[in-house]
């Protein structure tokens, strides 16, 4: 599979979760759980549930949509220092790359785009955090 523009690779999402340690990054998915919003979500959820929506399951992660066409997100939810560490995904990269430079545009200085569950050797590294 050939990873879309930004998606890290996973030997540079595993020196990350090695530098900052799994319980301290937080895991930004900018998958929207509206699928007549974004239908090929709820693919990728069949498999890898959207964060936020089963219990016990991916407690590092928080499910803040990336508002396509308003090209933002709700940052209301994560934490103010801004040096954070922070994954960004959504299926496969592309939304989840727009999430990373809006996160970096608003002050994030540790982010990462894991790209998403369809990319299957990133999501190893990643996807239980």
């Amino acid at each position: 599979m050939s990873r879309k523009p930004g998606v890290s690779d996973p030997s540079t999402l595993s020196s990350f979760v090695s530098q900052f340690g799994p319980s301290n990054i937080i895991v930004v998915d900018a998958r929207n759980t509206d699928f007549t919003l974004e239908p090929g979500d709820a693919k990728t959820n069949s498999y890898a549930p959207i964060a936020g929506t089963q219990s016990g399951v991916r407690p590092n992660a928080l499910n803040l949509p990336y508002d396509r066409v308003n090209k933002s997100m709700d940052l209301t939810d994560l934490p103010e220092d801004k040096s954070t560490p922070i994954i960004s995904h959504c299926g496969g990269g592309g939304r989840g790359q727009k999430a990373k430079d809006y996160l970096i545009a608003n002050g994030y200085e540790n982010v990462l785009n894991g790209g998403g569950p369809e990319d299957k050797e990133c999501w190893e590294v990643f996807g239980e955090l």
